[in-house]
């Protein structure tokens, strides 16, 4: 009899998981178009199906992009006014958590309501640093070019970024660009290998000591970060107040560097394909001068930088170097109106910002959507009070960086995505006025090791 009665208790159990699946699967997001669901693996079945029909490396929003048009790119839906649920945001997805051991859990990538940045910063010593740390920059590279060897730009920038960062943030020198590794910072060497709790320790001990510093100062000959203007008005160094400063700088570096540098190369490489547009930069202002005049005029040059501006939004515009994910309980009553007039309750949904979509929707930017012509628009940085706090620092690294670099150098990508040459050995130039490639240069999967 007991035997009985378990089997039908694992019966009924069952099948009532069963249903609740179906209904999961097949049921409660039906009115949103969507590929054929799997009922044990859900899309994962499907997205697999198309990583495997291209270069399986792609990055995952090249596959996302496949999928949508696919369904025949049903309304894209943004969320671009307050409502009375979230008048600030939508809250991000607990997806983000898995970044918490290396940049900490009052991190602002993750802040909510009042505690979102709700203005945004200038930083008036940031152009003399970043000056001062390209020099080292563009040194190096002319060792590569009379070395003659091939070089990957990824490293240099990264590099850069790295100190120009460290100096911004905390006042202090990671000597990032040293060219022997084992020379580099203690905090570079654990950031590559994402040794999170020694990286916190270093940076609060780093922290306590600018504080010490800083109050014993004299006002006027303070030296300025981003740090020593968060301390200058706290009257005690707490705990609590050392580990949400250690989360903010771990916030900067892992995020700052990662972003720029990915962006700083395509953009590089997108100028070296397509000669018309580095000639625009050229012809902006004087090469020969412009060092000298960053230093003393530095401010009103960069606002006349009107095509470098250009060619960073569209850099970013088709290849965005980060996106953002929201999330709603369920029962909330979270509705979206798409374009079209349908609304959808997104409740317990993922919502994944694609950038590389809505970037690249022809029926915004036309036939040439997937096409890199400079001046357009674009949505890389969020907006609002998600917009990312390190935009400004972000874009002035890059016109300053843009603006030196491709009027001194030029270069010639080697590899995947290297020009295609004639029989005279030349780049061939296509109908839109940029050279051909052999083949497509993609963004790919990041593995972490």
């Amino acid at each position: 009899m007991f035997e009985l009665f378990l089997l039908a208790t694992a019966t009924l159990l069952v099948s009532y998981l069963y249903a609740r699946l179906r209904y999961w699967r097949f049921t409660q997001y039906v009115h949103i178009s969507q590929l054929p669901n799997h009922l044990l693996w859900g899309h994962l079945k499907v997205f697999g199906e198309f990583m495997y029909c291209g270069i399986l490396d792609r990055h995952p929003d090249r596959i996302f992009e496949e999928m949508w048009e696919s369904i025949g790119r049903p309304p894209i839906m943004l969320i671009s006014k307050p409502t009375k649920l979230f008048p600030l945001s939508v809250p991000k997805s607990p997806t983000w958590t898995h970044m918490v051991p290396l940049i900490g859990s009052t991190s602002i990538l993750g802040r909510e309501g009042s505690r979102l940045n709700t203005c945004g910063t200038s930083y008036p010593f940031f152009l003399p640093l970043l000056l001062e740390k390209m020099e080292t920059f563009w040194n190096r590279l002319d060792q590569l070019i009379v070395s003659g060897e091939e070089f990957s730009l990824e490293t240099l920038i990264s590099n850069l970024t790295f100190d120009v960062i460290g100096a911004a943030v905390l006042a202090v020198d990671l000597h990032a660009q040293h060219i022997d590794p084992s020379k580099q910072g203690e905090i570079i060497r654990l950031f590559r290998q994402l040794l999170a709790k020694r990286i916190d320790i270093l940076i609060k001990n780093i922290i306590q000591h600018k504080y010490a510093e800083l109050k014993e100062e004299v006002d006027g000959n303070r030296r300025q970060s981003i740090v020593a203007l968060g301390l200058q008005e706290s009257e005690a160094l707490t705990p609590q107040l050392v580990s949400e400063t250690s989360d903010q700088v771990r916030s900067f570096l892992f995020a700052g560097h990662d972003t720029n540098t990915s962006a700083l190369q395509w953009a590089f490489y997108e100028l070296s394909h397509t000669p018309r547009a580095l000639k625009a930069i050229r012809d902006e202002s004087d090469p020969r001068i412009i060092c000298a005049t960053l230093v003393h005029k530095g401010d009103s040059l960069l606002l006349r930088m009107h095509y470098i501006n250009a060619v960073i939004k569209e850099t970013l515009r088709l290849h965005p170097p980060a996106g953002t994910v929201r999330m709603t309980e369920p029962g909330t009553g979270f509705t979206v109106r798409a374009a079209t007039g349908e609304e959808y309750c997104l409740d317990g949904l993922i919502m994944y910002s694609c950038q590389s979509i809505i970037q690249r929707d022809p029926n915004v930017y036309g036939d040439t959507a997937d096409d890199w012509h400079p001046p357009s628009a674009w949505r890389p940085f969020e907006r609002g009070p998600r917009a990312c706090i390190g935009s400004e620092l972000a874009n002035l690294e890059s016109r300053v960086i843009i603006a030196i670099v491709a009027r001194k150098y030029d270069f010639i990508k080697t590899g995947l995505g290297e020009s295609a040459l004639d029989e005279n050995g030349l780049p061939m130039l296509n109908g839109k006025g940029q050279y051909k490639s052999k083949p497509e240069l993609y963004n790919a999967s990041q593995k972490l090791e």
